[in-house]
C-alpha cells in the first residue's frame, strides 16, 4: 500500500512541482520581465530625473549662491572706481564776549552758514582725485566789518599718487581679484550644472540595477519555495530523506532574507533620488521606477586626448587656475606696498570774496570796502580763477624695519603656494579619473559579453542540476549552491548593464562635457 501512494505522489511530482519548477529555470528571461512589469511605483525617466535635479538639487543652488555672491563682490570693487558726491551743509548761531576794541561790538554775535559739496575719485592707478567747493555766508553784529553779510567761496582739487605703490598693481588689486574670483564662481556654477547631471544619472542607473536585483531575488525565492514543495513531496515518495528537505528550508530561508535586503535596497536608492532630485513619488507610490534602459553604445578615443580634454576644459580646473592667479594679483600688490610709502600730493585752487558793503568809523576816518556783490559773485571768482593758487609736494613713510609689509608678503607667498599646490593635486587627480572611467568604458562590451555569458552558463547548470536532482545523481545541497551561482551572475550582468553608462557619464562630467555619450 505504502508503495502505491509513494509512486502517486513521484507521478504528481513529475506533472506538477518538477514542470513548474523547470519552467522557472529554463525561461528567467521572462520572468524577471513580468516581476519588473508588476513592480509597483511611479514610473520615471531618465530626462525627466534630470529636470527635477536642475530645478531642485540644493547643491546647485548653493553653487548659484556662491556665484550671485560672487557677481555682487564685482559689483562692489568696479564701483570703488565711480565717482562720489558728497554734500555738508551747517547752520551756526553764537555769542562771543570780547575784550578788544577791535573786535566792533562788547558781545560778538555771529551767524555763520557753511556748505561744501564736491565729488571724489578713485583710479585705477591708485590715484586719488577729489574736487570740492566751500561756501560761507557769515553776517555779525561787529562794527568794523566791510561786508555784511561776507560770502566767502573757494574750490580746490586736490592729487595724492603713490609713487611705489605699485600703480594699478595694489590700486586694482581688489577689482582684479574679484573679477578673477567671479570667473571661477562661474565656471564652478557651470560645473555643477553637468556635476548634478552626472549625479542624477549615476543614480538612476543604480536605481535601475537594483530593480533588476531586486527582480532576480524575487525569481530565486520563488524558485526556493518550488524547490522546498518538491523536495518534500520526494520526501514523501522516499525518494530523498530528510536532510535534503532541511537544505531546501535553509536555502528558502535565506533567500527570503535576500529578498527583504533587496526590498529596501531598493527603496533606499530611490529614496535617494528623491532627495537628489528634490522630489517624492506620487501619491500612492512608495517608489520610483526606472523606465529608460542604458545605453550600449559609446564612442572610444583615446585615453591621452581624454586627458588633454579634462586638463584644458575641466570647469572646476579653471576655477582653480584663477584661484592661483587672484592669489598671485595680493602678491603683487604686497611686493610694491612693502616698500616705503612715497606720496605725491598736489593742488590747484580757486578763492572768491563778496557781500553787502557797509561803512566803518575808525576815529575820525570814515572807510568803505571796493568789493560787494552777492553770492553768485564770489562763485563766479572761484569758476574764472580770479584768485588761483596751487601746491606741489611729496609726503613719506618709512616704517622702521619694513617688518608689516614684509610680513605681508611672506604670508600671500605662502597663500600662493598653498593653492598652486591643490591646483596640482587636482589636476593629478583629474587624470586618475579619467584614466579609471576609461578603462571602465572600454572593458564595458567585454565585460556586459562575458557577465552575459556567465548568466546562460549558471542557467545551463540549474537547469541540468535540476535533472540530476530529479534522477538522484544530485543533492539538494548541490543544487542550491548552482542556484546561488546563478544568483550572483543575474546580478553580475546587472552592474555590467549600467557600469560602462556610469563610467560614460562620469567623463563627460570630468571633461565638462567634451566627451559625451551621444
Amino acid at each position: 500500500m505504502k508503495s502505491i501512494i509513494a509512486a502517486f505522489i513521484y507521478v504528481l511530482l513529475i506533472f506538477s512541482g518538477h514542470e513548474s519548477f523547470c519552467q522557472v529555470i529554463t525561461n528567467p528571461d521572462s520572468a524577471l520581465q513580468n516581476i519588473l512589469a508588476q513592480l509597483e511605483g511611479e514610473k520615471l525617466s531618465l530626462s525627466q530625473a534630470l529636470d527635477y535635479g536642475q530645478e531642485n538639487s540644493t547643491s546647485l543652488r548653493i553653487a548659484e549662491g556662491t556665484f550671485l555672491a560672487a557677481s555682487g563682490v564685482l559689483r562692489r570693487e568696479k564701483g570703488s572706481f565711480d565717482p562720489e558726491f558728497f554734500f555738508s551743509f551747517n547752520y551756526e548761531d553764537r555769542e562771543e564776549p570780547t575784550a578788544s576794541f577791535f573786535s566792533g561790538a562788547d558781545v560778538l554775535n555771529i551767524q555763520q552758514t557753511t556748505s561744501l559739496a564736491g565729488l571724489r575719485l578713485n583710479l585705477p592707478t591708485g590715484t586719488e582725485l577729489e574736487l570740492a567747493l566751500n561756501a560761507i555766508k557769515l553776517s555779525t553784529n561787529s562794527q568794523f566789518a566791510f561786508l555784511n553779510p561776507q560770502y566767502n567761496a573757494f574750490g580746490n582739487l586736490s592729487l595724492r599718487q603713490s609713487l611705489l605703490g605699485g600703480f594699478t598693481a595694489s590700486g586694482r588689486k581688489l577689482l582684479t581679484q574679484a573679477e578673477l574670483q567671479f570667473e571661477a564662481a562661474k565656471a564652478q556654477y557651470d560645473q555643477a550644472v553637468l556635476g548634478i547631471e552626472t549625479e542624477v544619472e549615476i543614480m538612476y542607473w543604480d536605481l535601475y540595477a537594483a530593480e533588476r536585483n531586486y527582480a532576480v531575488q524575487k525569481l530565486i525565492t520563488e524558485r526556493a519555495e518550488s524547490f522546498l514543495n518538491e523536495t518534500e513531496l520526494r520526501e514523501k515518495a522516499g525518494l530523498v530523506g530528510p536532510n535534503q528537505v532541511a537544505n531546501a528550508k535553509t536555502f528558502l530561508a535565506e533567500q527570503e532574507l535576500l529578498f527583504i535586503d533587496r526590498t529596501e535596497q531598493l527603496d533606499n536608492l530611490s529614496d535617494r533620488l528623491a532627495s537628489l532630485i528634490g522630489t517624492r513619488p506620487g501619491a500612492g507610490f512608495s517608489r520610483f521606477i526606472a523606465i529608460d534602459d542604458p545605453p550600449d553604445e559609446f564612442p572610444i578615443k583615446p585615453v591621452e586626448e581624454l586627458v588633454e580634454s579634462a586638463l584644458n576644459s575641466n570647469l572646476d580646473l579653471k576655477a582653480m587656475q584663477k584661484y592661483v592667479e587672484s592669489a598671485h594679483t595680493l602678491l603683487d600688490a604686497a611686493v610694491w606696498e612693502a616698500l616705503p610709502i612715497v606720496d605725491l600730493v598736489g593742488s590747484y585752487s580757486a578763492s572768491g570774496l563778496s557781500g553787502s558793503p557797509h561803512e566803518v568809523i575808525f576815529g575820525e576816518d570814515t572807510l568803505r570796502t571796493t568789493r560787494s556783490g552777492s553770492f553768485s559773485n564770489s562763485l563766479n571768482n572761484v569758476f574764472r580763477r580770479d584768485f588761483s593758487g596751487w601746491s606741489l609736494g611729496v609726503e613719506i613713510t618709512i616704517p622702521i624695519g619694513l617688518r608689516p609689509g614684509l610680513g605681508e608678503e611672506d604670508r600671500l607667498e605662502a597663500e600662493v603656494l598653498i593653492v598652486q599646490q591643490r591646483y596640482i593635486e587636482l589636476s593629478r587627480l583629474l587624470e586618475e579619473q579619467v584614466r579609471s572611467a576609461y578603462r571602465e568604458l572600454i572593458h564595458g562590451k567585454d565585460r556586459l559579453r562575458v557577465s552575459l555569458d556567465g548568466v546562460k552558463a549558471a542557467q545551463e547548470q540549474v537547469r541540468i542540476g535540476v535533472i540530476e536532482f530529479q534522477n538522484g545523481r544530485l543533492t539538494a545541497f548541490e543544487l542550491v549552491r548552482l542556484s546561488e551561482d546563478f544568483a550572483i551572475a543575474q546580478r553580475r550582468y546587472s552592474d555590467a548593464l549600467v557600469r560602462t553608462a556610469k563610467s560614460a557619464a562620469t567623463l563627460k562630467q570630468l571633461t565638462s562635457g567634451r566627451y559625451s555619450a551621444a
